[in-house]
């Protein structure tokens, strides 16, 4: 079948909440993708960070196949051997003690919120969250979402989240009431148009939650494994939150989800206090048990720096040679936004589109800038064919 008849049978039955190119996936392998016609893309997006190994690692997929073939499910009523490998390979790589599994980001927001309100002294609920932040979609994390056009339509949301001025501490500090428990935030905004938090911001933001008895909350969903040029984004900023939550590229693909905390914070969920009737099942831990092996392997990470460095240098070069379009880079690792002139702005879903047509996927962050986040195994040589693609669109339409 072709693109257009898949599209067509999908449009049939789908709801309509996605905005899908025109083609039907049908096959990866590394950094590339086919669709259902033959066409093969350049895929700088990975499942919007999310195979950050690569489509179709073998070593990856060798895991799932062997945990399929022996136990795919049976509730977290029972001990299984991928999930607690996955548990102590998290817990012995990170500051946290303990671990709670479940199967997104926006589930490990939602049980970081929990924690931190059922932790909290006398029935406190508010958390501060920064503006252009994103946690999620459930209701209670897109409260706790700084953007408002994620609110719209689904009023009243959640009572218990304030969103303070993005880069100014004090803003935060004059919204502590007696009833705030928390701050969340990510250490890079990547849905707002990848927007780094500044290491001396940070550290304020720890400043402030130690001076009022506060946990500080770390959304490294995006950030987190890697991505940024260490195994958490938190590492190189010199801060250490209370309470960290992961997914995206946990599973290279499969759907888990993971909340890290330490061993005193933990202790206020006891049985019974939350759930997640997938969290952390078999298959899925089986993959990440495999993806933290590689990540963690000597080198790994050092290369993600230096191919980051490598990409850098080349989009400041599209920088100086269309400065009409383009203004700057910014962003940690190989999580890296073009940021974009008013008269490039208007034309960011156009760039986008024709990089499409060109066999190339990136996408339009925040309506500011051009974003990439290409597998961690990219080659220089996929860097150079995304950049030259990327000048030959920005040709066309100078």
């Amino acid at each position: 079948m072709s693109n257009a008849e898949w599209a067509s049978r999908g449009d049939k039955v789908f709801i309509g909440t996605y905005s899908r190119f025109p083609a039907a996936m049908v096959r990866g392998s590394g950094c590339r993708l086919w669709d259902a016609d033959g066409k093969e893309y350049l895929d700088f997006l990975a499942g919007i960070a999310v195979c950050s190994l690569g489509h179709c690692h073998p070593r990856i997929t060798e895991a799932i196949c062997r945990q399929a073939g022996s136990l795919v499910h049976v509730s977290n009523l029972f001990h299984t051997p991928p999930q607690i490998e996955l548990a102590e390979l998290l817990t012995a790589h990170s500051f946290a003690d303990r671990v709670f599994m479940a199967n997104s980001g926006a589930e490990a927001n939602e049980a970081a919120i929990k924690l931190a309100r059922i932790h909290s002294d006398g029935g406190k609920y508010e958390i501060i969250s920064l503006a252009g932040s994103f946690h999620g979609r459930t209701l209670a994390t897109v409260a706790a979402t700084g953007q408002t056009r994620f609110h719209q339509g689904f009023e009243p949301l959640p009572q218990g989240f304030v969103h303070a001025e993005f880069g100014d501490p004090q803003t935060i500090e004059h919204l502590i009431t007696p009833q705030t428990c928390a701050i969340l935030c990510e250490p890079l905004q990547g849905e707002s148009g990848v927007r780094p938090l500044e290491p001396e911001y940070l550290r304020a933001i720890r400043q402030i939650c130690d001076r009022h008895g506060l946990l500080l909350i770390f959304d490294e969903v995006q950030t987190g494994l890697g991505r940024t040029g260490t195994l958490f984004a938190h590492e190189q900023l010199g801060v250490t939150p209370d309470i960290m939550t992961l997914a995206k590229a946990l599973g290279n693909g499969l759907p888990i989800g993971a909340m890290l905390t330490t061993e005193k914070i933990a202790a206020s969920l006891i049985v019974g206090s939350h759930a997640s009737t997938f969290g952390g099942n078999p298959v899925a831990a089986a993959a990440a048990v495999e993806v933290l092996r590689i990540m963690l392997a000597d080198g790994f990470l050092e290369s993600v720096r230096e191919k980051s460095r490598y990409f850098v240098s080349k989009l400041q070069g599209v920088v100086a040679r269309y400065p009409h379009l383009a203004t700057g880079v910014r962003g940690r690792g190989l999580l890296l936004g073009l940021v974009l002139t008013e008269k490039g702005v208007e034309q960011g879903m156009d760039i986008v589109q024709r990089m499409f047509e060109e066999g190339a996927l990136i996408n339009f962050a925040g309506s500011k800038v051009l974003r990439f986040v290409p597998p961690l195994i990219v080659s220089p040589g996929e860097i150079d064919l995304l950049v030259e693609k990327l000048c030959l669109v920005l040709d066309r339409l100078a």
